[in-house]
């Protein structure tokens, strides 16, 4: 049993981070079902799998929610529900008859989470956005990448699944807590930008003491230390050095075999470029698997640089199972990692609709009832 065992999810079907928080709650436990529209249900094998891997743990049902007898379908199956969540502008829920109160009405216990870019309220709440945008207005993406470059996106990572999806599943599971405790449901208002700002909390502070600046590339975690980067190997591949506290830097002097003398204070940020110049060139005489071999398992908290292919046959994840097989390829696993109540993959991720009539028999519809939904056109 997981530690959400029990507990049903209504997922209004999105893109990104909607899904990822989806995949969360499901590895956890929970039941979530995808509410899919019934115009996008095409069909497919169930023994072939789609390869969404943000899908996976979930059954599906395809259903038209701008008519009538969809709406009512959704309506019925959130009152038998704890969770309910969209990932629309704001204000589309609401047009469907889906919004809130709609779903506070049928089931006050209800927890009824929002996921956008931008937030339910704002100049900015209408307007359409992607992960890049979200991190740049947060005042995150500014600060990532190096002093002679422009800031660089990192992937869809930190505003789409950081920022968004796992702000969206803290903030269900909270609301689920005190629904269990309280019997009030509650709305979630998980955006983006929001989730984005809280990453970066501790960059505020260090701004506000003074032990970092606003400039890209001259701080100690954003490339500007020579202790903290990534280097390239004689063979073009690269190495990682995050060697921050002394006793970690002294072992970094001593495995790369620089002069302890000239390398003595660490922080007179004045000497960083002509440091990093240095350790550049020491880095560039062997390969990425020769410093692997001097490296590795040392105090000097490092880790080569590895591509997903790579990552997923590293001898340290293959011990502790991090990434495992399911739906026929290999995809990360749950995380993070309970002793009593451990995650897992239940089902692979569904074709849309693939579900539908199993989950209308569960809520209790006859035979003539999905019938008439059918022909209405109602469900796929």
């Amino acid at each position: 049993m997981g530690a959400l065992d029990g507990v049903r999810v209504i997922e209004l079907a999105g893109i990104g981070p909607g899904p990822f928080c989806g995949m969360m709650l499901a590895d956890m436990g929970a039941d979530v079902v995808r509410i899919d529209r019934a115009g996008s249900v095409r069909g497919g094998d169930p023994a072939k799998p789609p390869a969404n891997v943000n899908a996976r743990g979930r059954r599906s049902i395809g259903v038209d929610l701008k008519s009538d007898e969809g709406r009512e379908l959704v309506l019925r199956m959130v009152a038998d529900a704890d969770v309910v969540f969209e990932g629309f502008r704001p204000g589309v829920a609401e047009r469907l008859g889906l919004g809130p109160d709609d779903c506070l009405t049928r089931n006050p216990a209800i927890v009824y989470g929002r996921m956008t870019g931008w937030g339910q309220d704002g100049p900015y709440a209408q307007t359409a956005g992607h992960d890049i945008n979200y991190i740049a207005l947060a005042g995150a993406l500014a600060h990532m990448g190096r002093d002679d470059s422009g800031p660089v996106p990192p992937l869809n990572l930190v505003g789409d699944f950081g920022g968004g999806g796992m702000y969206l599943a803290f903030g269900i599971v909270c609301a689920l807590l005190s629904a269990r405790s309280t019997g009030e449901g509650q709305v979630v208002d998980a955006a983006m930008v929001d989730g984005v700002a809280s990453l970066m909390s501790f960059f505020y502070g260090m701004l506000h003491t003074g032990f970092a600046t606003e400039n890209r590339g001259e701080n100690m975690l954003d490339t500007g230390a020579h202790f903290y980067d990534v280097y390239e190997c004689s063979d073009g591949e690269h190495i990682s050095i995050g060697s921050i506290e002394p006793q970690f830097y002294a072992e970094l002097v001593d495995k790369l075999g620089l002069d302890a003398e000239d390398f003595a204070n660490q922080h007179d940020r004045s000497r960083w470029p002509e440091l990093k110049a240095k350790v550049a060139a020491v880095v560039a005489t062997r390969t990425r698997d020769e410093w692997d071999a001097v490296l590795e398992g040392s105090d000097v908290c490092y880790a080569p640089v590895l591509t997903v292919s790579e990552a997923i046959g590293h001898p340290h994840h293959v011990a502790r199972g991090t990434f495992v097989e399911s739906g026929g390829f290999m995809q990360p696993g749950p995380a993070p990692r309970l002793s009593g109540t451990p995650g897992s993959i239940r089902r692979p991720p569904p074709h849309e609709g693939q579900h539908t009539e199993e989950l209308l028999v569960e809520l209790g519809l006859g035979a003539d009832e999905v019938a008439a939904l059918r022909t209405a056109g109602a469900i796929a």
